[in-house]
């Protein structure tokens, strides 16, 4: 019998619950449908994360870590940054929508990883202004990045121009326009 790589097993049990919570939340997710997702089984998870809270918490926390490293903010670069964002929450939906749950469901989870947004908020002090503080700077750039996903599919059809570069241009356009 080939030994087991803790590890490995972890890390598909997160990626399997980041997908289960984005689709049905913390009280709709099942963690035996996580467990057959993530070829490994019911005792393994609780072995892991405690229960179904910890394993949401951990999973919440993945997918925020996640997004941090694959798109860390541009304090110089704001506009750029917003359309990484943009096509990141194209890209990996699952990221809001579990974070949209946890605020729902969780909303003592949601406030995870803090050390994650103080340092965000570091990098964006000098874009800063007395009227837009770093905290207000970087609520815009994740509202207006999130936008899209967030949008009536029926009003996001209205006007013709459902392809992604338009979408994202428009983003773009907004936080140039809003440090102008």
């Amino acid at each position: 019998m080939g030994q087991r790589d803790a590890e490995a097993t972890r890390a598909r049990i997160l990626a399997a619950a980041v997908i289960e919570f984005a689709a049905h939340g913390h009280s709709g997710g099942r963690i035996d449908r996580i467990a057959r997702e993530a070829e490994s089984n019911v005792r393994m998870i609780y072995a892991y994360f405690g229960n179904k809270s910890g394993l949401f918490d951990a999973a919440l926390s993945d997918a925020i870590r996640r997004m941090a490293e694959e798109v860390p903010p541009r304090p110089t670069e704001l506009p750029a940054w917003v359309g990484e964002l943009f096509d990141f929450h194209q890209r990996r939906p699952e990221v809001l929508r579990i974070c949209l749950w946890a605020q729902l469901e969780r909303p003592e989870a949601a406030s995870e990883p803090l050390e994650t947004y103080l340092a965000k908020v570091e990098s964006l002090q000098e874009q800063a202004s007395p009227a837009i503080s770093a905290v207000d700077l970087l609520v815009i750039i994740y509202a207006v990045a999130q936008a899209w996903q967030l949008a009536p599919v029926g009003l996001l059809s209205a006007d013709g121009r459902a392809s992604h570069e338009t979408r994202r241009a428009a983003a773009v356009e907004v936080v140039t326009r809003i440090l102008i």
